[in-house]
């Protein structure tokens, strides 16, 4: 019943049938609902204030990870070349900084949302309002938009590059930028490294390959700009910062979504030490396996999201609304109909908050039931991966099962002969 209902949903929600107009009006209509109860809930868009002191640090020649902004003093995080592009930030006012932020988010996630569906194969008109409508009541999208982040931004980065036509010229630049910003997404152009090594002498390796070296090319060219803008924040951050995990918080805090955050709650410890280093390795080499595989097979939708799902599992801190990348997950699960669609429950649920969590670190003090709540996403992203791998196992039984038996005296029958034209030469 469950996967009827869901093939049933897959069929409606981007059907042509439902008219353009009655899905923008509801689209809009869900983007004013969350407007509204973003403002009731007063929000203070705390992670867009420290980009926007980042980049009035940039402006005034001071030490730019020496800063400390907000009320919380947040330290900066990203490498330089954010900061340079923050700056921009300082221009308005915040009040109208954060309403600006808002509407670009809202754009961003309808970019995501059609992005994700060219992804899976869909480009009927309206789906993508569709998809966005109900994308930004799930717990990583509110929580973006909540805190002013730039997680669409970098997730919308690179699908446009892992969507366009093979050997596009531009492809790879969205992934070093996407890189450059921020480091996770340099995730992504190691594994197409990796399918370029593994099919070097094909048409479709040398893109990869092409890729890969634009992707670096345009990290290479961001990061020295920045170093020459910013040489000592850029000494800093590449010999010291980046090495340096706790500055971004607290490992247990509940909204640490990563394995790092799954086994210091685990373990009752701030620091999980070597079982983290392991585990991220084991980890980064088997989703690295999927995704690659998935490539080769010509399945790029669930090799992007196994990509991604394994640098928000190895990244030492990956926050909850870093999962914006269930967007795309989701929708390849509802566009091939399966049952693990259900998946999408668990990111709009908001069950990792059930939990105790504060400034006190009550995390260090989990019972199983809070850990289990916890750890959710990282447990579905998990899942992810193995639906990816077992992908070639479940298609090889559904196809044995569906090939006559041999020997049952039954003959094919012939092909169907070609239709032709007056002049006898097949249409």
């Amino acid at each position: 019943m469950t996967v009827k209902v869901l093939a049933h949903t897959a069929a409606r929600f981007p059907s042509a049938r439902r008219p353009l107009p009655l899905a923008a009006a509801v689209c809009l209509l869900s983007f004013a609902l969350f407007w509204a109860a973003q403002r009731v809930a007063g929000v203070s868009m705390i992670d867009l204030m420290v980009y926007r002191a980042e980049g009035q640090t940039v402006r005034a020649g001071a030490d730019l990870y020496a800063m400390r902004a907000t009320e919380a003093r947040l330290p900066t995080t990203y490498p330089p070349f954010a900061a340079l592009l923050f700056t921009p930030l300082t221009l308005c006012g915040v009040p109208e900084l954060r309403a600006l932020a808002t509407i670009a988010n809202l754009g961003l996630l309808l970019a995501l949302a059609h992005l994700s569906l060219r992804l899976a194969g869909r480009r009927r008109p309206g789906a993508a309002l569709w998809v966005a409508a109900l994308a930004v009541w799930c717990e990583p999208v509110w929580t973006t938009l909540r805190y002013g982040q730039i997680n669409l931004l970098l997730a919308v980065a690179v699908l446009w590059d892992l969507t366009r036509e093979r050997g596009h010229r531009w492809a790879g630049t969205g992934i070093g930028l996407a890189a450059a910003v921020k480091l996770t997404p340099a995730l992504f152009a190691l594994f197409l490294l990796i399918g370029a090594a593994v099919r070097a002498r094909s048409g479709s390796g040398r893109d990869l390959l092409a890729m890969t070296v634009r992707a670096a090319a345009v990290f290479c060219a961001a990061t020295v700009a920045s170093a020459v803008v910013l040489p000592y924040d850029s000494l800093r951050f590449w010999t010291a910062t980046v090495f340096e995990a706790g500055r971004v918080g607290h490992a247990e805090d509940t909204a640490n979504q990563s394995l790092r955050g799954v086994l210091a709650r685990l373990l009752h410890t701030g620091e999980p030490g070597p079982w983290w280093t392991v585990a991220a390795a084991l980890t980064a080499a088997l989703g690295l396996a999927v995704a690659v595989r998935a490539e080769l097979r010509g399945e790029r939708a669930w090799a992007v999201v196994a990509c991604a799902v394994t640098a928000l599992l190895v990244s030492p801190v990956s926050w909850s609304h870093h999962w914006v990348w269930c967007v795309p997950a989701v929708v390849l699960l509802v566009v091939e109909r399966s049952r693990w669609a259900l998946l999408g429950t668990v990111f709009c649920a908001y069950a990792l908050w059930w939990v105790p969590h504060g400034t006190s670190r009550p995390e260090l003090a989990q019972s199983g039931g809070q850990m289990a709540l916890s750890a959710l996403y990282p447990a579905a992203g998990a899942g992810l991966l193995v639906l990816a791998a077992l992908r070639p196992w479940r298609r090889s039984r559904s196809a044995s099962a569906c090939s006559a038996p041999p020997g049952d005296g039954r003959r094919s029958a012939p092909p169907p002969a070609p239709d032709r034209s007056r002049s006898g030469r097949p249409l």
